[in-house]
């Protein structure tokens, strides 16, 4: 079994379900995990997902701000739901397709503007919640599972336009990236994204405040695709599907995809 994943903060569903739909008719992944949905389940615009064949949704919503979903066009089931940090937010769901792989779908928070957790909460939050990923998947080992999300840290030094003028702004703090490793190696998740494209600059998030985002170009990479090491070597394909930045009203982030073969 071949299947095709993408993950994308599409910040709004309801308010850009166009360009949903146009990725979903466009590109077709079997699998599309969506963050920062601000909006209840139940008010996710599934119908014209549905007749574009994703029938299949496991979600997890809050009203105006948060939410994860993954639309699916094979039949997928619940399995859980993390509120790591204890912040009741939606922030995590996980499905489990019909060949036993379990695909995480994360939304790590942002962190604020300030990287101390002194003197800022949610940076503060941002800490425990990888923490608390960390100890999970660390208890857990997890197998035959996908991780995927905007994780909200892009973690090498290609990862960003700058990594010395970003050393200090959230996202790329030493101690963020930190965090985000101990994470990683609680499970030995393997970055397919960057086994794929093993060199260069690579992101998947260019701000609003841009006048010109792509000539700026002033990336990050926040969004992830890791899989366990079991069918990591099963990932390829990966690619930053950065032209859909550019549609008309997008999202500040870009889809990532990667197939496997199962």
């Amino acid at each position: 079994m071949s299947f095709t994943l993408a993950t994308w903060n599409i910040n709004s569903v309801r308010l850009r379900e166009p360009i949903v739909q146009k990725l979903l008719a466009d590109e077709a992944p079997d699998v599309l995990c969506l963050q920062e949905c601000k909006s209840p389940v139940d008010k996710i615009p599934m119908e014209g997902f549905a007749a574009l064949g994703y029938t299949h949704m496991v979600a997890r919503g809050q009203k105006g701000y948060n939410g994860v979903a993954i639309l699916s066009r094979l039949p997928m089931k619940e399995v859980v739901s993390f509120d790591f940090a204890g912040l009741d937010h939606a922030r995590h769901i996980a499905g489990q397709l019909d060949n036993g792989v379990t695909i995480h779908n994360f939304y790590v928070p942002a962190g604020g503007d300030v990287p101390d957790r002194e003197v800022n909460e949610k940076f503060g939050q941002k800490l425990d919640y990888l923490t608390d990923m960390r100890d999970h998947f660390g208890r857990e080992k997890p197998q035959k599972s996908i991780l995927v999300g905007d994780l909200n840290i892009a973690p090498r030094e290609d990862d960003v336009w700058s990594h010395k003028q970003l050393l200090k702004v959230v996202s790329h703090t030493p101690v963020e990236v930190e965090a985000l490793a101990q994470v990683q190696d609680a499970a030995n998740w393997v970055d397919i994204t960057r086994q794929d494209i093993p060199e260069g600059q690579l992101y998947s998030w260019w701000s609003y405040r841009a006048k010109d985002w792509s000539a700026a170009d002033k990336g990050r990479r926040l969004d992830h695709v890791w899989a366990t090491p079991d069918i990591s070597n099963a990932g390829h394909g990966s690619r930053v599907m950065r032209e859909a930045r550019g549609w008309e009203k997008p999202s500040d982030h870009a889809p990532v995809f990667a197939t496997f073969d199962l």
